[in-house]
């Protein structure tokens, strides 16, 4: 894989692969949100209720297998591990100097 990641999108993944909840709320800004299958968990602690119910709190892992960026929008396609979902998922990221405004996962 030769695309670069973004630095925050970059930020996220580490973070979520070492299980690093505050490293993670801290990659997203402020107003930050994330949609998983149309479910919409807004600001940090309601990312982090789902963190901890769905994805870190699941042992997540994420192995990228494709990476597609275009200005301020990446698509990462992954495989997802841990004791929760496993399997290929979609994570589309809108970034922003200071973070990660978006994630949306879908499949």
């Amino acid at each position: 894989m030769d695309t670069p990641i973004p630095t925050p999108v970059s930020e996220l993944l580490d973070a979520s692969n070492a299980g690093d909840i505050e490293r993670f709320l801290k990659s997203f800004t402020d107003d930050g949100f994330v949609d998983d299958w149309g479910r919409v968990f807004s600001g940090h602690e309601g990312i982090r209720g789902w963190s901890d119910a769905e994805f870190i709190g699941k042992s997540v892992t994420l192995q990228v297998t494709n990476v597609t960026t275009n200005a301020d929008t990446t698509i990462v396609s992954a495989e997802v591990g841990g004791s929760g979902f496993n399997g290929p998922s979609t994570f589309t990221f809108v970034a922003a100097d200071d973070g990660v405004r978006s994630m949306s996962i879908t499949a």
